[in-house]
């Protein structure tokens, strides 16, 4: 059972709390049962929206992973498709490439995500037009840290040299980023990502990081120590403090690890964050990890990287993946139709997208 708790029910969205009570409410806690690999084919949070067409979907083989690529429709522009690295979260170890699909293609179409919105809200939505790469990382606990790290790097490397001539991609425009349904490793690891670009030799340059309620900070603990959202929201649904534990020591086994940089991206040297892009960084306001996605935008923008920090007031952790009808939840749908237009602002595509829809 996941009860809301009475402390927190007057600061929730009443969408929210409306859908929780009937949708969520007989849902297991995926920390308090047995481990098993299976869960991850049945545990996930109802009510995300049914995506919008594209022109199609294929799947490649890494050395160690597989990526799923979303294609636009329609013919490939010159000097080619702007592309988005993206990573599902599930707390590094649920979820898999089939977790965010709907999100994928949304972001991926230039017709308007978040289709259900009326007529005259739809006007004013489109999705990035981009070539969107889902990178299916090897997860925890069967393998824990570095290996997700290493899958992210693999995956930007083989956009980097073969995009151009196996995707129709321009590498010149590349962005990362992540979100998911459970704990959000996805932007953990689009974070981490930024850095270990910028130290490859040679380095592989990005234009963008879009980071939706992000892991930023590993050594975060219960007390509110050193981010007060930990505490305050203690009694937020879906992603309670022993929950994003139980997740934490499933990918990073052994503490000493907890405040490597590529753990816990926070952490990195203040010069390596005048390396990395620009970046939106959307928070929940009811999630734990709310301070630290503020710290984490506060040191880019003090490192004069442009950043953008959006708080979704009386949000819970899950909501982007609460975007459907079903729900009624409209600020799941916001999030969605806010990512797609902060990536096509940063592609270019804005205006294209305009012209698609009219």
């Amino acid at each position: 059972m996941t009860t809301l708790h009475p402390f927190i029910i007057p600061r929730l969205d009443p969408e929210y709390v409306a859908f929780h009570n009937v949708h969520i409410v007989h849902l297991p806690q995926v920390h308090e049962l047995p481990w098993d690999p299976s869960i991850r084919n049945t545990y996930a949070i109802p009510g995300s929206s049914q995506p919008p067409p594209i022109g199609k979907v294929e799947d490649f083989n890494l050395s160690r992973c597989r990526v799923r690529v979303f294609t636009p429709e329609g013919p490939c522009p010159e000097p080619g498709w702007p592309v988005f690295i993206f990573f599902h979260g599930g707390g590094w170890t649920l979820g898999n490439v089939n977790s965010e699909n709907a999100f994928c293609k949304n972001i991926c179409t230039s017709k308007g995500c978040c289709h259900h919105f009326n007529s005259t809200e739809l006007a004013n939505l489109s999705g990035a037009q981009c070539v969107v790469v889902s990178v299916d990382y090897r997860l925890a606990p069967e393998n824990p840290y570095p290996e997700a790290v290493e899958d992210a790097v693999e995956a930007l490397q083989w956009v980097w040299q073969r995009g151009a001539s196996i995707l129709g991609v321009d590498t010149k425009r590349i962005a990362v980023g992540g979100s998911s349904r459970h704990a959000r490793s996805g932007g953990n690891l689009a974070a981490v990502l930024t850095h270990k670009a910028a130290q490859l030799y040679p380095p592989i340059p990005l234009i963008f990081q879009l980071l939706i309620v992000p892991v930023i900070d590993n050594t975060a603990s219960a007390s509110g120590v050193p981010h007060a959202s930990w505490r305050e929201n203690e009694h937020t649904p879906w992603l309670t403090p022993k929950k994003m534990l139980w997740f934490r020591r499933q990918y990073l086994p052994h503490e000493q690890t907890w405040a490597r940089w590529d753990v816990s991206p926070l952490l990195a040297q203040d010069e390596m964050f005048r390396r990395v892009p620009k970046a939106w960084i959307a928070v929940a306001e009811l999630d734990i990890l709310r301070d630290e996605g503020i710290a984490y935008g506060n040191k880019l923008l003090a490192a004069g990287v442009p950043t953008e920090i959006k708080t979704y007031k009386g949000a819970p952790h899950p909501i982007m993946a609460m975007d459907a009808s079903l729900s009624v939840l409209r600020i799941g749908k916001q999030l969605v139709s806010d990512s797609a237009a902060a990536l096509s602002e940063a592609f270019g595509t804005t205006s294209q997208a305009s012209q698609a829809q009219g």
